[in-house]
Formats: structure tokens, sequence, C-alpha cells
């Protein structure tokens, strides 16, 4: 007995702990003097540099999901902690990319992307520095001092990309912030997505209604039911790094498409 309980001490000790977990999360909002209910008893969790992405319809309660664990609004019920701390509140180790770029149009494009180290109260010569070196990172180098009127729609997001990495956040929130692009324009910021994640080593949620998306870009993808959210699905995505758009014809991704699709209820 004594050897059984010291080898399940040992499994134990040697299991990593989550970088970040929900557990049994719910929220419910006051609409019309009636309670809704968005999220109902939501639990996963994800590791350190891992991208999870949070697959399901519009409207079925993501971007709730994403702003509890960013500390934007209060969970109604349950745990949300990352790196072992609970989320209650706005933290400065979160960056977040909303589907607008919401820059600010009066400051140009650097300007925008040091207003988190304004913030932060480190806007030095180092933080200028690496706002230079994200810009070329993001193909923007030459493009400091243009306004983002003079930019097209992919160029605002990436300058929103650089705003959010700017202060390098150990977790990085993303609602899907490539939903308003062409087609074309949104597999090239898939790629430079996962070059960025691959260059700072963040982790990484992101919240997306394309299957495509989810699987081409994820280690995990978590699918949710229509509102209120609860889990339909949660699987792991082994197909190699780096990504390519020939992967995207692989049997195994379509096979994690057609899985996806049946929990989605858009596949037969």
């Amino acid at each position: 007995m004594k050897a059984s309980e010291d080898s399940g001490r040992k499994r134990a000790a040697g299991t990593p702990q989550p970088f970040g977990r929900l557990v049994n999360v719910s929220k419910s909002f006051e609409a019309d003097g009636h309670s809704v209910l968005a999220v109902k008893d939501v639990s996963f969790q994800f590791r350190k540099g891992s991208l999870v992405s949070l697959l399901g319809p519009s409207g079925c309660g993501k971007t709730t999901i994403l702003k509890i664990m960013g500390g934007l609004i209060p969970a109604s019920g349950g745990l949300i902690e990352i790196e072992g701390k609970p989320v209650t509140r706005p933290y400065p180790g979160v960056g977040v990319v909303f589907q607008a770029p919401t820059l600010m149009p009066w400051r140009r494009v650097l300007s925008n992307v040091l207003f988190p180290m304004e913030v932060l109260g480190r806007n030095d010569a180092r933080a200028k520095a690496r706002a230079y070196d994200i810009l070329k990172l993001v193909g923007l180098e030459g493009f400091e001092r243009v306004y983002p009127r003079q930019l097209s729609g992919g160029m605002q997001q990436r300058v929103a990309l650089c705003r959010a990495i700017i202060h390098e956040p150990s977790i990085l929130l993303m609602d899907e912030p490539f939903g308003a692009l062409d087609e074309l324009t949104r597999l090239e910021m898939n790629d430079l997505l996962l070059d960025l994640r691959r260059v700072t080593g963040a982790t990484v949620l992101f919240v997306t209604h394309s299957i495509s998306e989810a699987i081409y870009l994820s280690d995990r993808v978590v699918v949710f039911s229509k509102r209120p959210a609860v889990i339909n699905l949660e699987f792991e995505v082994d197909i190699t790094y780096p990504r390519s758009p020939q992967k995207r014809f692989l049997k195994e991704f379509t096979e994690l498409e057609r899985r996806a699709g049946i929990a989605l209820g858009v596949v037969k």
C-alpha cells in the first residue's frame, strides 16, 4: 500500500501545473429584467506557450469567456487562474487583440504601439527600440510615422498586434482578430501570428468561428455549443510545426475539420 502511495506522489510531483485553467466557470447577464445564462460550467486548462482556439458559433459566449480570462468582466461562478493566481481584475501580464484594431486615429503608428508602455510608465529608449523591432517583424518597417487612416485593414491589425505584445505579456487573448479581413489577408495574418508566437513564446487564447482557422493555428481546440456555452469537444492538433498552407489538405487536417463540424452540428 505504501509503495502505491509513494508512486502516486511521484507521479503527481512530476505532473506540470497548467499555465492557466478555468474550473466550472459560469456567467449570467441581466437583460430586460431577466437573467440570461451565457456560459455554463466551463472547465479547461492549457500549457505555457501553447496556442488554444475557442471555436464556436457567433454569439455562443466565446468572447465572454475571453473577457473573463482577461479580468475585464467577473465570472458569476467558478475559478479562473493564470500562472497559479486567481483572475479577478485586469492584470499587466495580458495582451488583448479585438476584431477591430481600435487604434487611436490621432496617434501615428509608433505612438499607438507604445501606448501600453506609457500606461505602465515604461516608455523609454528600450521600449522604442522594441517597438521598431516588432514593427519590422510584422512588415511595417518605414510606416512608424504614418496615421492609421493611411493603412489598409490588414496593416492596421498588424499595428494592433504589435501594441498587444509591446509589453511582453505572458498571455495573449485574441477575439476573432482576423474576422473582418478578406480571405487572402486572413491567411497571411494566420502565418504572421504563428511567427509572432514562435518568436515571443507567448501563450495564446484565440477566439474564432472558423473551423479551418482554429485547426491551422492551434495546438488544442475547444469547441463550444450554442449559448449558453458548454464544451462539446476538446482535441489536440497533432500536426507538426511549422504550419504551411499545404497542411490544410492533409488527411489529418480534414479529419479534424470533420470532428469539429460534427461537434458544432454543421456536419452529420
